[in-house]
């Protein structure tokens, strides 16, 4: 056998070029490790190749498949999957609901919807196809939003107190509209019900729409509705009186919240957020987790949602889940003390 040393002819070379070689296949040896250990580390839906569906328990064109769309867009462009909205409204959101909890849990399907409907409706309904604690694995919360208590100015009322006060001295007399039983309009009117001891009638409409023009009218005299709904509303005909967050919000610093008014168990707030099936891989959740947190951050998001009267919330997952938890167990309570039912 011919042997070759760095002092042979040519030596040298085949010593260099040997060397060149060996570095060639560590490198290529350590790039075909590192890409493995990358892909081995993605979630399951990331591999895939498969387009991720945001299901939306309400009809296309409004506030929650607003929020849908424009988180979807970031997702899309962050995980690089086709993001498709998929709306399934009815049943208050329930149909919806249920298509995602009974998916599989694998990240490919997700839920968009918003409280208190979400956790109201386990509560209003005699079988409830889903459970929002047991049935869902939290992603984090998207936006948030308030509602606000207005009356027809023909109540010649300017605070909350002075409401209250109204619907005391005349039991029953005054009426109060709202979207339908169960809705956020309802549910914070039944709150203020129970927390102040007052009676009011209650006269439900079929949606938002239908109960605003009645305000407008004059046909209903109190409700409480999203502020985005109410800011816009003809002054000469409507006069907001208070707002259910905890503090003074951006988009009207003048109003006073409810808190101020002296009711401090009034705190009813709009909030959207994203979940995935029960079950699905905390590594899948934290993914979705962080991208959501990134879009947040978005000025250009924030500014579309600030239109809608929202503003960007997002968080930890646990801290959606205390939220949903809190939120089921006030609601329970509510929908019970009032005896509301939905079926």
């Amino acid at each position: 056998m011919l042997a070759f040393t760095s002092k042979t002819p040519y030596g040298e070379k085949i010593m260099k070029c040997a060397l060149s070689i060996r570095l060639v296949i560590e490198r290529f040896l350590l790039v075909s490790f590192t890409a493995c250990v990358t892909l081995l580390a993605l979630p399951a839906f990331a591999q895939s190749g498969r387009h991720i569906t945001i299901v939306v328990p309400f009809a296309a064109g409004g506030g929650t498949d607003v929020i849908a769309r424009t988180i979807g867009e970031g997702l899309q462009q962050r995980l690089g999957q086709t993001v498709i909205i998929d709306n399934k409204p009815g049943a208050s959101g329930n149909i919806g609901a249920q298509m995602v909890a009974r998916a599989a849990p694998d990240g490919h399907t997700l839920l968009l919807t918003s409280d208190p409907a979400f956790t109201a409706n386990i509560s209003l309904m005699k079988n409830a196809p889903y459970h929002p604690v047991r049935d869902f694995a939290p992603i984090a919360a998207a936006t948030e939003g308030t509602m606000a208590l207005a009356v027809h100015t023909s109540m010649q009322v300017t605070t909350a107190e002075q409401l209250v006060a109204a619907a005391k001295a005349k039991p029953g007399e005054i009426n109060y509209g709202s979207s339908g039983v169960g809705t956020p309009h309802h549910l914070t009117m039944e709150l203020l019900k129970l927390t102040a001891k007052v009676n009011l009638t209650h006269i439900p409409f079929k949606d938002t729409a239908g109960a605003t023009s009645n305000l407008i009218g004059g046909h209903v005299v109190a409700m409480f509705m999203p502020l985005n709904v109410a800011l816009p509303l003809p002054q000469d005909k409507v006069r907001i009186l208070a707002v259910t967050s905890t503090k003074r919000v951006a988009a009207a610093p003048q109003l006073p919240t409810m808190i101020e008014q002296g009711h401090p168990d009034i705190e009813s707030s709009l909030r959207f957020g994203f979940l995935a099936p029960a079950g699905t891989p905390p590594e899948i959740v934290s993914r979705y987790n962080a991208a959501i947190n990134e879009i947040l951050k978005d000025p250009q998001v924030a500014a579309k949602f600030t239109a809608l009267g929202l503003v960007p919330a997002g968080g930890t997952t646990e801290e959606y889940r205390k939220a949903i938890e809190t939120e089921f167990a006030k609601w329970e309570k509510v929908i019970k003390a009032s005896g509301i039912t939905a079926n």
